[in-house]
């Protein structure tokens, strides 16, 4: 009985370990998460069925990076999994409270998993490979950027894809000539 109770205890021991050895917030944690995700993204893959093709790398975001903490810590207080905030907010809202602003960008998008339950990186990933859902977030061309954050096993992984305007675009726009009304731009004609 002896051995089962310290057995048990080592295991335990080795289980949060895991989690401690991969704390959010590390450069270790992004390092990792961004590997496994841009050796998908680099080779593409099938997700549930539907084969997508390689995609360019995501680069960190810090700001993507406090949402996803934001949610994952209010999930873990308050024993919910879900997309939607228990205020309400969805994750574009959380994203550009955030920080994450969409102002001065031709297009703007937001994308998000959850995952709740898994010991490591690997697994989580390894899960939302498995989910049609997840996968085709995972390796969605227009997201370009992504945070991860994960407190008390509960994980939130927020993408973002922001694209700039053109020089020429950007150019109208500084002299007057263009103007960005309600996200779209229009331009005066003389």
């Amino acid at each position: 009985m002896k051995y089962f109770t310290f057995l048990c205890s080592l295991i335990l021991t080795l289980h949060v370990s895991t989690i401690h050895a991969q704390s959010s917030g590390t450069d270790k944690f992004k390092t990792k998460f961004l590997a496994l995700i841009n050796k998908t993204r680099a080779a593409g893959c099938d997700c549930g069925g539907t084969y997508m093709p390689p995609a360019p790398p995501l680069v960190w975001n810090n700001d993507l990076e406090k949402a996803a903490k934001g949610h994952a810590k209010d999930m873990a207080s308050k024993k919910y999994f879900s997309h939607t905030s228990k205020d309400g907010r969805d994750a574009m809202a959380r994203a550009e409270n955030a920080g994450y602003k969409h102002f001065g960008y031709q297009s703007f998008t937001v994308g998000e998993n959850i995952a709740q339950g898994q010991m490591s990186i690997e697994q989580v990933m390894d899960g939302w490979l498995h989910s049609e859902g997840h996968c085709r977030n995972l390796m969605n061309p227009d997201f370009k950027e992504v945070g991860v954050w994960m407190t008390d096993t509960y994980w939130v992984q927020d993408f973002g894809g922001r694209v700039e305007f053109s020089p020429a675009m950007k150019a109208l726009i500084k002299n007057g000539r263009a103007h960005i009304v309600q996200g779209a731009v229009r331009e005066e004609h003389h």
